[in-house]
């Protein structure tokens, strides 16, 4: 059994991810911590890390990155691997969570979805074979309540294209000012919000009278809470070190 603390238990992630604990008989949710309080989850919650009375393996983050050093501490202290599915992290955060990483094993996953991992390697191998004479350009939608723009995905499949390629891109976020042609080593990211959109995400190779395009449509967060599940079953047996979707299927082969 795989008993988890889970961060951010009180949000839409959170009841995601309490729920597909449910459908499984080898993990179990022991607290959760969250600002917020709940009476209705079938755990005990807690305003913060330091307030936990109990033991666990593993701890699922869905919470924001404003908990990150508590969380950190906390899972150094104690000796627990986590899960780190918030996105929004600063850079200075993402050089804290490597350097973390020596010390306790850390999982850390811009998109918790099997298939958006998926479509992150066929972007990477279509960027070495299109990457010299296509255009890219990454296109993203999600709900109007999401802060961050563009997303941690959006930005993990950039850097899985950036992988395939033989020259450093220019990012451009904004064209709107710009009046000029389009520069041959850029890619274009551009971030749609809008009602209750959970998440999609395009890459577009754009040639010669040719088109190439690489989608993944996310129809609930239902897909993103399994994968964290999955992840913190898998995290369980780690020690130390800095860990992605990839080995969590590598190691499922």
């Amino acid at each position: 059994m795989v008993k988890v603390i889970l961060s951010g238990c009180c949000g839409k992630m959170g009841a995601a991810v309490t729920n597909a604990v449910k459908a499984r008989d080898d993990v179990q949710i022991v607290a959760g911590v969250d600002i917020l309080e709940s009476d209705s989850l079938p755990y005990p919650v807690f305003p913060a890390f330091q307030e936990l009375p109990c033991e666990a393996d593993v701890i699922i983050d869905f919470s924001h990155p404003s908990t990150l050093t508590s969380l950190l501490a906390y899972a150094q202290e104690k000796k627990i691997p986590a899960v780190l599915c918030s996105t929004g992290y600063t850079q200075e955060q993402i050089q804290t969570i490597e350097k973390t990483s020596e010390s306790v094993a850390l999982f850390r996953s811009g998109n918790m979805s099997l298939g958006i991992n998926l479509i992150s390697e066929l972007a990477k191998a279509a960027a070495k074979v299109l990457g010299q004479s296509f255009d890219i350009e990454i296109v993203e939608a999600h709900h109007n309540q999401k802060l961050d723009a563009p997303s941690g995905t959006a930005i993990m499949l950039e850097q899985a294209v950036e992988e395939g390629l033989d020259y450093k891109p220019e990012l451009t976020y904004d064209r709107h000012s710009r009046s000029q042609k389009r520069d041959k080593h850029e890619i274009g990211m551009h971030s749609i919000r809008g009602g209750t959109i959970v998440g999609e995400h395009e890459i577009i190779f754009a040639g010669n009278d040719e088109i190439v395009k690489i989608s993944h449509q996310a129809l609930s967060k239902n897909v993103f809470a399994v994968g964290a599940v999955n992840a913190a079953v898998f995290m369980k047996e780690q020690k130390t070190g800095l860990f992605n979707m990839s080995d969590v299927i590598k190691a499922q082969q």
